[in-house]
């Protein structure tokens, strides 16, 4: 197996200058590319639901700081986790009619399921993220702040993939406070 990868980090900002009472909200939205999205395919779930490995889970975390060499952390750090139940049906708007048998799988975002009926779109509720982090700008303080983001991700050996560990960095934004 190859590699896996964070790709396509993005903070975004509702704007770039604050008063001192506002509340920053900051959109951090990424991907994870390679070969774990590649073997997350109907194939291997029906290879793992025949063997009995029915559960994926996906550790991940996003950690924002502003600062050069003493980095200061900005907001709440997120240390959570995306599940998918991997599962038979014989529901007949899931079972595709060309198939007599049908595997799925049901996504768990933040303890809230989805079932989606095509690969790319599990794949998408997966491995791709838009977290929202929010902070008072007085921790702050006035003047201008460069913040960036450590995001990080991890998962167990499976019929499918080797257990694996990524992490990545984001470009910077800058942000002033009056």
């Amino acid at each position: 197996m190859a590699e896996s990868k964070i790709s396509g980090i993005e903070l975004t900002t509702n704007k770039e200058e604050y008063s001192i009472d506002d509340t920053i909200e900051i959109i951090a939205s990424f991907s994870i590319e390679g070969d774990l999205r590649n073997a997350f395919n109907e194939a291997n779930w029906t290879k793992a639901y025949n063997n009995n490995d029915v559960s994926f889970k996906l550790k991940y975390g996003l950690k924002l700081s502003s600062g050069g060499f003493r980095k200061k952390e900005v907001g709440k750090t997120i240390d959570t986790y995306r599940k998918a139940s991997i599962f038979w049906t014989r529901n007949p708007k899931l079972v595709n009619p060309m198939k007599d048998r049908r595997i799925w799988v049901q996504v768990a975002k933040n303890f809230e399921p989805f079932i989606r009926l095509s690969e790319e779109e599990v794949r998408q509720e997966m491995f791709d993220f838009r977290e929202k982090i929010t902070c008072k700008a007085s921790e702050l303080g006035r003047g201008k702040h460069k913040i960036g983001a450590e995001i990080f991700a991890s998962w167990q050996k499976h019929d499918y993939t080797e257990p694996g560990n990524i992490k990545n960095n984001s470009k910077e934004i800058e942000i002033t406070i009056n």
